[in-house]
């Protein structure tokens, strides 16, 4: 390749590509942010090359669900609450104490705090599912889209890729009380919804096209009325935008939507015609071999939050069963009790193997050292990327994005590792800890385990949670 054909070179021990790591390789990155290729040492000037010693490049992880602002709840909802059985209902009253207080700045450093954890662990991209809406008091804003701009703000100046899933509710519940801790989130109107995430869309494409887009999260068929969710469906059809929404994460859903539609979740978006290769279940917990084959017949995804779901006591996904129909599996951190995506990626095997008490249960078929850890990592990769609408992301193949982050080969939990079982090593043993670089669109945002804002992000960070919580 000409020497004029590329920016930079990026020259590690190791790349992963193609599903295996080679040797002796760069990644070129043109001017525009992107992959031009793969070249050998010997061919790329020196004047272009940054060498990466002890290190090996994966592609970007992809983070397909997200609530920034409950960050600053972290660690804040260990206890029992002295209401009998604590569940997610309960954790859902406590997190709206954060949800009823916070302001525009205050959203934007709770949202850089947890978007630079994100970085330093690897992941380029992020599906922000945002809810907050208007005022503490109910009342919206100047601009009704403030508070998605101030998310998407805080992604960029951490330097991720974002995809803004503006969230329509118009409701607590089927038959169910107003909650006056739901006044930020409540848009009743679908054409006041859809007016707002219309204008949205044009802003941010022409500020931020390539860095940041937007798609719609309708967020749970308790919050939404089915005349509404077909509003939603139809405009995101229209504009062939992803779609994400809360699917079977509680029995209760269940049993309320039972009782509204006669249907399941699942059965009602299917029924309705609203399942599709864009559309991303969030969770799907508690769903049947009837509903994974629907949501597999129509190319939808699952995101997975296994993180999460433990924490709030959820349930499990039945990552096999999902696995097998060919459901493709996005992973999210949700919460963000943790924000740490191969950590969700390894619980999807493990949490099968307490339920069936064997291992290696997610991929029954090979005996290739690395072949379940590549199917968990194409969950963090490559699947997430298509849920949020970038097509051909999570690889590193020429044309595609400059998303990547590199491993120190010499940290502890992968010394030793040999280039056919490093990637087994890295998705069940690596801590985000050992990622080193960081980049996103051919620029080095996190540089040996450290980002050019960190102590400031981290301070306001603190000062928040200090004025929240003391």
């Amino acid at each position: 390749m000409k020497q004029d054909e590329f920016e930079l070179a990026w020259l590690p021990e190791l790349v992963y590509t193609g599903g295996r790591f080679e040797s002796g390789v760069a990644l070129l990155c043109d001017w525009s942010g992107r992959i031009a290729g793969l070249a050998r040492a010997s061919e790329v000037g020196d004047g272009k090359l940054v060498r990466l010693k002890h290190r090996a490049i994966l592609p970007g992880l992809v983070n397909g669900h997200s609530h920034a602002f409950q960050r600053v709840i972290r660690g804040r909802t260990e206890y029992r609450t002295g209401k009998g059985s604590d569940d997610f209902w309960t954790w859902r009253e406590m997190m709206y104490r954060a949800a009823t207080r916070l302001s525009p700045a205050d959203l934007y450093d709770a949202s850089r705090m947890i978007f630079l954890e994100m970085a330093l662990g690897g992941i380029t991209s992020c599906a922000e599912f945002h809810y907050i809406h208007h005022a503490p008091d109910g009342v919206p804003y100047d601009d009704p889209n403030l508070l998605s701009k101030t998310v998407i703000r805080a992604a960029l100046d951490v330097g991720l890729k974002i995809c803004l899933l503006r969230v329509s509710y118009a409701r607590s519940g089927f038959a169910t009380e107003p909650n006056p801790r739901q006044l930020r989130f409540i848009e009743e109107d679908p054409q006041s919804f859809l007016s707002h995430a219309d204008s949205l869309r044009a802003e941010v494409a022409k500020a931020h096209a390539g860095r940041a887009w937007v798609g719609l999260a309708p967020h749970s068929v308790r919050a939404v009325p089915l005349d509404y969710l077909r509003e939603c469906f139809r405009y995101a059809e229209e504009h062939q935008l992803p779609v994400h929404m809360h699917v079977a994460e509680q029995p209760a859903e269940i049993e309320a939507c039972m009782k509204e539609h006669k249907r399941t979740p699942v059965a009602l978006l299917e029924t309705e015609g609203l399942l599709s290769e864009r559309f991303t279940g969030v969770h799907g917990i508690h769903i049947n071999v009837e509903e994974t084959r629907a949501l597999a017949r129509a190319r939808s995804l699952v995101c997975a939050c296994p993180t999460t779901e433990r924490n709030l006591g959820d349930g499990i996904v039945p990552a096999e069963l999902l696995f097998q129909e060919g459901v493709r599996v996005s992973l999210g951190t949700d919460s963000h009790t943790q924000a740490d995506l191969l950590e969700d990626a390894r619980e999807l095997e493990y949490n099968m193997r307490l339920q069936k008490l064997e291992r290696v249960v997610l991929n029954r078929t090979s005996d290739e050292p690395s072949a379940l850890a590549a199917s968990l990592f194409d969950s963090a990769t490559r699947h997430g990327a298509e849920s949020i609408g970038i097509r051909g992301g999570g690889t590193l193949e020429a044309g595609q994005a400059a998303d990547f982050f590199t491993v120190d080969l010499h940290h502890p939990s992968i010394a030793g590792a040999a280039p056919e079982d490093l990637l087994a090593h890295i998705v069940f043993s690596l801590p985000a800890s050992a990622v080193r670089e960081t980049v996103v669109g051919g620029r080095m945002i996190i540089e040996d385990g450290h980002h050019r804002s960190e102590r400031e992000i981290i301070e306001k960070f603190i000062a928040l949670q200090k004025r929240l919580w003391s």
